[in-house]
């Protein structure tokens, strides 16, 4: 198997960004057809780099924030699921909301957050996870 892995490495060539092979079908990895009509995705690689995505996620949280790891399961959740869908760089613009955070100020967070355009933008999953943090539970 590992000649087989050698030899498509090769005539393929390995790509780690999505990319328009010579037919023009959005590529990745190492040519798979991810377009409309190609393979795409397995439910079981979705869940591979979803898993990845948020063990990522969490350790920028954690390696940022030092009061991160102190939060409960809920709060922790709601962090990344702010983070995972902002970006890090993005998130911390939210000064106010995670000076909040760090001093347990949940409902003052929980408004910074909700006073944003991204909370426009995402609507329900704003509500939902803002409430998770004001509370500490899950919705």
């Amino acid at each position: 198997m590992s000649k087989l892995v050698e030899m498509l490495r090769l005539h393929e060539g390995v790509r780690y960004k999505v990319y328009l092979c010579s037919e023009g079908y959005e590529t990745i990895g190492v040519g798979r057809n991810i377009s409309e009509g190609g393979l795409g995705l397995s439910k079981d690689e979705v869940d591979f780099l979803l898993v990845n995505d948020i063990k990522r996620v969490q350790d920028e949280l954690t390696r940022n924030f030092s009061w991160f790891s102190e939060l409960n399961e809920a709060r922790r959740d709601a962090m990344v699921d702010i983070c995972f869908n902002l970006g890090l760089t993005r998130l911390r613009s939210f000064v106010n909301a995670l000076e909040a955070m760090a001093h347990g100020q949940y409902d003052v967070a929980a408004n910074e957050f909700m006073d944003s355009r991204w909370s426009q933008q995402v609507g329900n999953r704003a509500v939902e996870v803002t409430e998770m943090i004001r509370t500490g539970e899950y919705q």
